[in-house]
């Protein structure tokens, strides 16, 4: 059996293809640099994240984007010779007028560079792209104010060219998006995502004799949702795409979220599950197990034998003993390239500090998605502050406005000393007394999140053996989808700024998250 979720923690709108024995996931990443991560899989099974398609700034800006704005759903597909990826940048989200910008990028070797961006429109999100047995190609999108879903054909340079139709205004549930079109025998069928990105998120179907329609709704839709009244079940089921094996079995991959214990808190935010599925004899696409309600496990598909690979665990560990860093991290916005350097100092990683936490900017943040409800993480730092507006440490986070940060920085006076901070909606106060800490000496930091993944203590030690707690317990709450509002999920991550104008650096010499 395949375990639920397959990608722990913050990998919402995953888009799956199979390439001969390769199977590929691409997931949202909204304002985290790089943009959309990839995942490499030969068993549906095991997945090990590869390098991510969106990693030159001529490819995806993200400075300014709001908490949860950014790239949004892509799109991975691949025509027989050649990778495509569609994406959105989502610059504003509310008011009358969203800024959806739609672009393609397009690879023949997924693990190298990809493209620079094509862009196609700004009408909607969550784009993707279509291409039929006749070799022509369709961008499908929906319209902001989910007012239905466009079809429109592409040419041999990827514009768009020629009438955009609206082919399906949604199965009646509301919200309709995540549309993905595929011609399988003698029908071209829409799977959408409905209900709204909630607790009432699901899958619907319809389908047509050709790609413009009209298309009709499956009977008995949703064809995928949660089951509500069980909380301990997957919650929040919806935006999917499906995938062939080799062997001709069907796959559906979705987005999924495990509240805490029956609370509707979800620090780990929206992950990525699969499903069984079968074509009924009318034609429509169910689940292997029957029902609707997605399984927290699914049967592995026939004939594929289990391949472990790298990345299929959930604990980190980083040394730094390498030129470039790992595959795993992310940072808001930026480029972590232009803070963080490997090669500085040997065995560490040095940040240099810029804004702080709370910009939209440029913050000197390397961070991880949290995969397991009750984890630790932890680091060694060197820092050496002279002034109160520099700071550096450890940080937890779900975004700009929603954090905790073990910060070593200087008091008035010039003496170094760790703060706790807390920031719930934007509202930042002191967990603690500042405790004095020694200058010139390395310090360790450590986070640790309870049991039941409701609390997190934070300590340090000045030798790496002996824990001191700062402040008191803390609730994990203001770092859920729910407390923010949010689409992406909780982080930990080292951090530095300085707000001097002096650029002062931080040396980190280990960073784990177990």
């Amino acid at each position: 059996m395949i375990q639920n979720p397959i990608l722990k923690g913050f990998c919402p709108d995953p888009s799956i293809i199979r390439v001969g024995q390769d199977y590929y996931i691409a997931t949202s990443t909204f304002e985290w640099w790089p943009g959309v991560r990839l995942f490499h899989s030969r068993d549906l099974r095991h997945w090990e994240q590869i390098p991510s398609p969106l990693r030159r700034t001529s490819q995806l800006d993200l400075t300014g984007d709001p908490a949860s704005g950014g790239v949004w759903a892509p799109c991975l597909s691949h025509d027989g010779k050649r990778f495509f990826l569609v994406y959105t940048d989502v610059k504003t989200k509310k008011g009358r007028f969203y800024n959806t910008h739609n672009y393609l990028v397009y690879t023949d070797d997924i693990y190298g560079d990809w493209s620079e961006p094509v862009y196609l429109n700004s009408i909607g999100f969550d784009p993707s792209l279509f291409h039929d047995t006749d070799g022509k190609k369709y961008l499908v999108n929906m319209v902001n104010g989910f007012k239905g879903i466009l079809v429109q054909e592409l040419d041999a340079e990827y514009r768009l060219t020629g009438p955009r139709k609206k082919v399906f205004g949604g199965s009646g549930i509301g919200c309709t998006e995540g549309p993905h079109m595929y011609h399988i025998g003698d029908w071209y069928y829409l799977i959408v995502a409905e209900g709204g990105t909630g607790y009432n998120h699901c899958v619907t179907m319809a389908r047509a004799k050709t790609v413009w329609g009209p298309f009709e709704t499956a009977p008995g839709n949703p064809i995928l949702t949660s089951h509500r009244e069980d909380m301990d079940s997957l919650q929040k089921c919806g935006h999917a795409d499906i995938v062939e094996t080799q062997n001709g079995e069907w796959y559906m991959v979705h987005l999924c979220s495990r509240p805490l214990n029956g609370e509707k808190w979800c620090t780990l935010g929206r992950e990525t599950g699969i499903q069984k599925m079968h074509w009924d004899q009318e034609g429509w696409l169910r689940l292997h197990k029957g029902g609707q309600f997605a399984g927290n496990e699914t049967e592995a598909p026939d004939g594929v034998e289990p391949v472990c690979l790298k990345d299929e665990t959930e604990g980190f560990f980083d040394d730094f003993d390498q030129p470039e860093l790992h595959v795993r991290y992310h940072s808001p916005r930026i480029d972590y390239h232009s803070f963080a350097d490997c090669t500085a100092k040997k065995g560490c990683v040095r940040l240099t500090g810029q804004e702080s936490l709370n910009s939209l900017h440029r913050v000197s943040l390397l961070a991880v998605r949290q995969q397991r409800i009750s984890c630790k993480a932890e680091t060694e730092m060197g820092f050496e502050p002279d002034y109160p507006e520099q700071m550096a440490g450890l940080v937890y986070m779900y975004d700009a406005m929603n954090f905790y940060i073990l910060g070593k920085t200087a008091a008035e006076d010039g003496k170094t000393v760790l703060v706790l901070l807390k920031s719930d909606t934007g509202v930042v106060t002191d967990e603690s007394e500042p405790v004095p800490v020694p200058r010139g000496e390395n310090i360790w930091l450590r986070a640790e999140v309870s049991g039941d993944g409701r609390s997190v203590l934070f300590r340090y030690s000045t030798d790496g053996a002996d824990w001191q707690q700062v402040g008191g317990e803390q609730t994990t709450q203001i770092l859920t989808d729910e407390h923010c509002r949010g689409f992406t999920g909780a982080h930990f991550g080292i951090y530095c700024h300085d707000m001097t104008g002096l650029s002062q650096k931080a040396d980190f010499g280990h960073f784990s998250v177990s």
